[in-house]
């Protein structure tokens, strides 16, 4: 993986590109994560958390993942093209436009790619989109 210090945008944009990258490490939703997000947010919707009703009722034929929780899992998910050095501290800047299309219901296995897009120099650092 080539390595480019933070603050060298012109080096990060010329590895942007449309294409996305290789797939990262997969991870299974299990059902007692998304219990233990709910506890964590307070989001106990049942079509989350309760088994036996989203059985019953759900259009999906049990519980789902909430969005966030998916969302969350994103750093342990994706492989970043490039390895930036000489950083004190990365902050998440935002999700620009995130949208939750497909539901993941409780036991299904997830993955991700990514792209990086570009740099571009900002008062509190380098901000990669």
């Amino acid at each position: 993986m080539t390595e480019i210090p933070f603050d060298d945008i012109d080096a990060i944009n010329a590895h942007a590109s449309d294409e996305f990258g290789d797939w990262g490490v997969e991870v299974v939703v299990t059902q007692e994560m998304i219990n233990d997000f709910a506890d964590l947010t307070g989001d106990h919707q049942w079509i989350h958390v309760d088994v036996e009703r989203c059985e019953r009722e759900s259009p999906f034929g049990g519980p789902i993942a909430h969005g966030y929780l998916t969302m969350s899992l994103l750093p342990k998910l994706i492989q970043v093209p490039v390895k930036l050095t000489g950083i004190k501290n990365a902050v998440n800047y935002g999700c620009g436009g995130a949208r939750f299309l497909s539901p993941v219901p409780a036991g299904a296995t997830i993955h991700a790619r990514s792209r990086l897009l570009g740099a571009e120099a900002h008062r509190a650092g380098t901000l990669l989109s």
